[in-house]
């Protein structure tokens, strides 16, 4: 016998999308309880920008689960003898996560579950966005089509949807999306390698993407810099 909530675990790394993504999941009506990771990431302040982010919403409960994937490296994120890029690359770049996605993902299934949410809302995108395996349409169909198959909320009928209201827009877009909807994205942090005081750092490829989205969109950029480029 299922049990309908209207419950929604929403991720939020404290980046220009994710926030978007949390902002569309409330306009929805959904109870939003927001999971974010502290998995030995370069850079903290994206945290500290998670938590002003959801102090500045309408949301449940906002939980920072610590992961050790650094133990792993593999990454320019969790690895400091990998140096971030300050151009572009070609293929999948060096600052992708060893699926990143899938651990984080997991774990808001888990939740889920506990709190008979049918929604999982995750802010990837297949436009504007660094070439990752794991920001795929074909990657979130087949994840959903597991976490169904998984699950008991799921095999006694409670289907659990992955929402990805931002996999076909452009940056553009979700950055007009995002200030209709009331984001502050100055609270937002995007940079591989922002400093402690939340400084972006103007050169790495999530730098150049959100710096083009709010240009292309006709939008005040509000990111501080510690060098902004000309």
């Amino acid at each position: 016998m299922s049990t309908c909530s209207n419950n929604a675990v929403v991720l939020l790394s404290g980046g220009l999308d994710s926030a978007t993504a949390l902002a569309m999941a409330i306009e929805r009506g959904f109870n939003c309880y927001v999971l974010s990771f502290d998995y030995g990431q370069r850079s903290q302040t994206e945290l500290a920008a998670a938590k002003s982010i959801t102090a500045a919403l309408d949301v449940k409960e906002h939980r920072v689960i610590r992961l050790n994937l650094e133990d792993f490296g593999g990454s320019a994120l969790t690895d400091n003898n990998i140096d971030v890029p300050d151009h572009e690359e070609e293929g999948i770049p060096v600052t992708y996560v060893p699926a990143r996605n899938t651990v984080f993902m997991s774990l808001a299934l888990a939740w889920a579950e506990v709190l008979h949410a049918q929604h999982i809302f995750i802010g990837v995108n297949a436009v504007d966005y660094s070439g990752y395996p794991d920001c795929r349409a074909e990657y979130i169909a087949a994840f959903e089509h597991m976490a169904n198959l998984a699950t008991k909320t799921g095999v006694e009928g409670e289907r659990l949807t992955i929402e990805t209201p931002l996999i076909d827009l452009t940056k553009a877009q979700i950055i007009q999306e995002g200030t209709r909807l009331g984001v502050n994205y100055g609270l937002t942090v995007s940079c591989y390698q922002a400093d402690d005081d939340g400084r972006a750092c103007g050169v790495c490829d999530s730098c150049r993407l959100r710096a083009k989205g709010f240009e292309d969109a006709g939008v005040c950029d509000p990111t501080r810099y510690v060098v902004k480029e000309s």
